[in-house]
């Protein structure tokens, strides 16, 4: 039985995905911050629309969204909000973005909704977990895969640009050769796979935790294992992330620490 958060994030999940399918590849203004990352009103507006879901279930709950920012950040439940993750992409029309809403309590992630609803020529791709619930992409429940050597193993890389000016850099190229083979699918598409058993590790180290924390709690309920490229556990200061089936986890954090 679906929980009273997870309900209501869906339900947000859904008004959102429903704002972006409508904008997908029309006529939206584009702004960029000073971080030079591009934001489009379809983003405010399906923050806004989340946001409106979710404060009029739980108006008790914090909000910390990546367009109308932060509220109430001490609170039991925290919701963690990027409406369009992949803005980028919406913006150049390719489907591989999604929106990602998290729940964390008392400083735990706990459930997590990824809706990515322009992929797969336009069908859409929701999956969703809860803490001790399994993670499932409708009716079928996702598991991770049992690869447990590098030379079976498939890694998928997604945003590199702070491992490549470090020492990490060269001892992920030492990794590579070992490896059945690598990937960069990117965003929520990596993540949605490592979680179905479809590639079995996904290194980033340029990220921040809206891009990732309902996507933890999906690989984790699946079986994997998640943390950032350090060990650590996930908090709202993370910024990178060593995530893989499980098996892979302590193997590929030797050969990447050194």
């Amino acid at each position: 039985m679906q929980s009273e958060f997870l309900k209501a994030a869906l339900d947000a999940a859904h008004a959102a995905g429903d704002l972006i399918r409508t904008a997908y590849r029309g006529n939206f203004e584009v702004r960029y911050k000073a971080d030079a990352s591009p934001v489009t009103e379809v983003d405010e507006a399906a923050e806004a629309a989340i946001k409106r879901i979710l404060k009029t279930r739980f108006p008790q709950h914090g909000f910390y969204g990546e367009e109308l920012g932060r509220e109430n950040l001490d609170a039991e439940y925290l919701w963690l909000v990027d409406p369009i993750d992949g803005t980028k992409a919406f913006v150049r029309g390719y489907p591989i973005f999604s929106v990602q809403i998290a729940l964390m309590h008392k400083g735990e992630l706990v459930l997590g909704v990824s809706n990515a609803p322009c992929f797969n020529n336009g069908v859409g791709e929701l999956v969703h977990a809860e803490k001790g619930k399994g993670a499932w992409l409708g009716e079928q429940r996702l598991k991770v895969s049992e690869i447990a050597t590098l030379d079976k193993a498939t890694l998928s890389t997604g945003n590199l640009a702070t491992l490549a000016k470090s020492s990490g850099w060269a001892r992920l190229g030492q990794l590579i050769p070992r490896l059945h083979r690598i990937r960069g699918y990117g965003d929520f598409l990596h993540y949605h796979m490592l979680a179905n058993g479809k590639l079995d590790a996904v290194i980033e180290s340029d990220v921040n935790i809206l891009d990732i924390a309902a996507l933890a709690v999906i690989v984790r309920e699946a079986g994997g294992t998640f943390t950032d490229l350090q060990g650590r556990p996930l908090d709202l200061k993370t910024t990178s992330v060593l995530a893989t089936n499980g098996r892979l986890q302590e193997t590929v954090f030797r050969a990447l620490d050194g």
